[in-house]
């Protein structure tokens, strides 16, 4: 049963859908505002816990939301520790509060997917490919609403990945290959000899299942456990003309039987997601990692190898060791045969005001070439 959020207006009592994919909580306490309401006004009754629902201009709701941006910024607090692990948690906390204070500015959707505001966009094509044929009204965030319509721009134009020479339409609530370092070196890694199959684990988009297709993988099985992902990479297979070569399933992990190459890009942080989206990001207590780790040897062929794809983030701020990850390693019944590094070129580890720009800075991602124990 869906949430229903409610509000007064008009006199009149009025309710509709509750729709967050980041999954914000339901607002308990709406407040009609339009256009004479002032940034500082709408600070005040969104950080004591009112959500203010739009009915004034579109684009002055936008304006209102970078000003609530502002004020956030400009309140946000220090951390002042040298603890970097403490840091990473501080800035956790920090965003959490910064998107919660930030999803209490709402839209109302109607059921053909319009906004009844003036200046308001044509958004009907961004909310069918994110939410399929519509059903009926209800109301969202503006800044997730802000994010669907990101979405639809990345679907439309996509993001070149120079390994493929090609571009990859991520779709919406799917995690984009925005840091794709790590995909060069799916390229320059050598296949075991006469390799012909291959699973891609926890596929999303597609990417890494693309890249072995193109390396001549004659067969490769592609899974996830998320219709959308599913979607998504079948829309990308299409576009690059791999479809023949990749076959996509719906499951948890492993599809049945064994593979010459089994490719896995786990979450590389072992926390509690915030967000539905994070998932991509974070993985409490290592779990994907694990299941991994404890899962592919029986589906490896006898020269078979694993290729896991991890940063070494986790072990920098001391949430993981590389003991562990070598305990780990062996207690699958695996070795490792070799190891490919590459350094980040992201925007956020070359930003010397981030408090984790030390650890950024100096951030490898690995393929890990992983083979039967002999």
């Amino acid at each position: 049963m869906s949430d229903i959020v409610q509000w007064n207006e008009a006199d009149t009592r009025h309710q509709a859908e509750w729709r967050s994919e980041n999954g914000s909580p339901l607002p308990r306490k709406v407040q009609v505002a339009d256009d004479r309401i002032n940034a500082d006004q709408a600070y005040k009754l969104v950080c004591e816990g009112t959500a203010l629902l739009w009915r004034g201009d579109f684009q002055n709701a936008r304006q209102l939301l970078q000003a609530l941006t502002r004020r956030i910024e400009r309140k946000a607090k220090t951390y002042t520790g040298s603890n970097l692990l403490e840091a990473f948690h501080f800035q956790r906390q920090m965003q959490v509060q910064r998107v919660r204070i930030l999803s209490m500015l709402l839209i109302a959707v109607e059921p053909d997917y319009s906004i009844a505001l003036r200046r308001a966009p044509d958004l009907q094509l961004a909310f069918n490919e994110a939410f399929g044929a519509p059903a009926s009204a209800f109301v969202m965030p503006l800044r997730e609403l802000q994010g669907l319509i990101g979405a639809h721009e990345w679907r439309k134009n996509g993001i070149p990945i120079p390994a493929l020479g090609a571009s990859i339409h991520p779709h919406y609530r799917v995690f984009a290959p925005t840091r794709n370092e790590y995909i060069d070196l799916l390229v320059q890694a050598e296949l075991p000899p006469k390799a012909r199959t291959a699973f891609d684990i926890g596929t999303g988009t597609g990417v890494l299942a693309a890249v072995l297709a193109q390396r001549g993988l004659a067969s490769v099985v592609a899974t996830d456990q998320e219709a959308r992902a599913i979607s998504c990479a079948k829309d990308n297979l299409q576009r690059l003309g791999l479809s023949h070569q990749v076959q996509l399933q719906q499951v948890d992990l492993f599809p049945e039987g064994k593979a010459d190459v089994i490719v896995c890009n786990p979450p590389w942080l072992p926390c509690r997601p915030s967000s539905r989206l994070e998932a991509a990001i974070y993985d409490p207590e290592s779990r994907m990692l694990c299941g991994f780790l404890n899962g592919v040897a029986a589906h490896l062929t006898p020269h078979g190898q694993a290729w896991l794809v991890l940063s070494d983030l986790a072990e920098r701020l001391g949430m993981r060791s590389r003991e562990q990850l070598n305990d780990w390693i062996k207690a699958a019944g695996l070795q490792v045969k070799t190891r490919l590094d590459t350094r980040p070129r992201h925007r956020r580890a070359q930003d010397q005001a981030d408090p984790l720009h030390a650890v950024r800075s100096n951030e490898v991602v690995s393929l890990w070439v992983l083979q039967l124990a002999r």
